[in-house]
């Protein structure tokens, strides 16, 4: 039996863990614990006692946020430029990343208690002029989190289809595994509304599609049981598609 914990409004741009199944392994109550500043805001619970008028409260303040408030916050992090990369990372603040960067390019290498690097919070929220910038000064695009997650894992995640595209451009590894055997493809096909970016790992020439992960499942079986775009594993080379072995 698979668990579902999490799923997520997309009236935040961002597809978060609606109709995502995780195999009996998985724990992710962990997730919650260590990582609940991963999980983009307008991301609710499914357990009973939610209340789901908070999570629009979060929602409606988040969404407007001034200028002003922007930079105060800004003037906080000043002392700490690190810190305050991956937050202007994260929230588009390009501007505020162009000008770190370009005082201290050392920068880039910056990383939060999970190993996010700033080019990882950019991919997760989707945010592809702020990834230019990141790769521009040097980032890595094949930095690990403590879990193994890439900057493309997190693009897949969260069905941030441009910033994927230009990660796997800029040389990401598509068959990249997680400490968990999960590639980019796993993630995607996971999520129910990443049907673009199914369709964009689906065509790259080197992917390997029957890459199990450590539960033993490849993307596909991920697809069939939780989206009702499998049938595009149609599309990929006869060697990969599991279509071609019924």
């Amino acid at each position: 039996m698979e668990a579902r914990l999490l799923s997520s409004k997309t009236s935040i741009g961002r597809v978060g863990f609606r109709e995502m199944e995780f195999p009996e392994d998985f724990n992710q109550l962990e997730l919650l614990e260590t990582h609940q500043h991963r999980i983009p805001v307008g991301t609710q619970s499914l357990w009973p006692e939610d209340d789901d008028d908070e999570d629009d409260d979060e929602e409606e303040r988040e969404g407007s946020r001034s200028e002003e408030w922007y930079q105060q916050q800004e003037e906080k992090l000043e002392s700490r430029p690190g810190e305050l990369l991956l937050w202007a990372s994260e929230r588009n603040r390009l501007a505020t990343v162009q000008r770190l960067l370009s005082a201290d390019p050392q920068l880039v290498r910056s990383r939060d208690e999970d190993r996010y690097t700033a080019l990882h919070r950019a991919a997760y929220s989707g945010h592809l002029e702020v990834a230019r910038a990141l790769l521009h000064h040097g980032a890595d695009v094949h930095a690990r989190t403590v879990d193994g997650w890439t900057p493309l894992h997190s693009a897949c995640r969260w069905n941030n289809t441009a910033v994927a595209s230009f990660l796997i451009h800029q040389g990401a590894l598509v068959n990249a595994q997680t400490n968990g055997l999960l590639t980019p493809l796993h993630l995607a096909a996971g999520n129910s509304g990443a049907k673009q970016t199914l369709e964009l790992l689906l065509t790259q020439r080197h992917l390997q599609a029957g890459l199990r992960s450590s539960s033993g499942e490849t993307a596909f079986d991920i697809a069939r049981r939780t989206s009702a775009h499998y049938h595009l594993f149609e599309m990929v080379e006869p060697c990969n598609n599991p279509f071609s072995h019924s």
